[in-house]
């Protein structure tokens, strides 16, 4: 199968987050964050980027796994993809949350992701110095219907461009399909 996967833990307590890891078999990676103390890869301080830009960023995004959702990430995805410098999608919401914590990604949206998904990722981004909301800017809780996490730089920039799908305006319309296929 394909090996992007992990375990991950996470301690919560009276709505706070204490304590998080996130383990990678496949690279022996282990993040770990406790709430005060910083965020933490193979016991090396990790820190999210410098990176100031949509433009200059690396961003990554999920799809639910359900075929009816309210909010078609494909619009959200589309406009990213046309603005920053990339999107990936591996598939592995706790993972692509470590990468933006460790400076790998810049930032990280999604819908419909239980807390087991988020927990330990959004301590994670917290201690390494960056911003974790819902995608329209609101309080994040593990019961959030969607997460923005970014490095915190990116954050207003990618709150904005995602209040205008949400209202339905593009800064770069979706592409006509012909019925050639061109």
């Amino acid at each position: 199968g394909f090996p992007v996967f992990n375990v991950t833990l996470a301690l919560e307590r009276a709505g706070d987050l204490i304590t998080g890891v996130i383990y990678d078999p496949t690279r022996q990676e282990m993040f770990a964050a406790e709430r005060g103390s910083g965020a933490w890869l193979n016991q090396r301080r990790i820190r999210v980027s410098r990176v100031e830009k949509i433009e200059e960023s690396l961003l990554a995004t999920g799809f639910p796994n359900w075929r009816r959702h309210k909010d078609v990430n494909v619009h959200f995805f589309h406009q990213a993809a046309m603005l920053s410098h990339g999107v990936r999608r591996a598939g592995a919401a706790a993972l692509d949350l470590a990468y933006v914590a460790c400076g790998r990604l810049d930032g990280y949206w999604e819908f419909g992701l239980n807390p087991w998904d988020v927990a330990a990722g959004v301590l994670l981004i917290r201690e390494a110095g960056g911003s974790v909301t819902t995608m329209r800017g609101a309080a994040f809780d593990l019961r959030s219907p969607h997460i923005l996490a970014t490095n915190g730089r990116i954050h207003s920039e990618l709150e904005a461009l995602f209040a205008e799908v949400f209202s339905g305006r593009y800064r770069v319309p979706l592409p006509v399909v012909t019925a050639a296929g061109s």
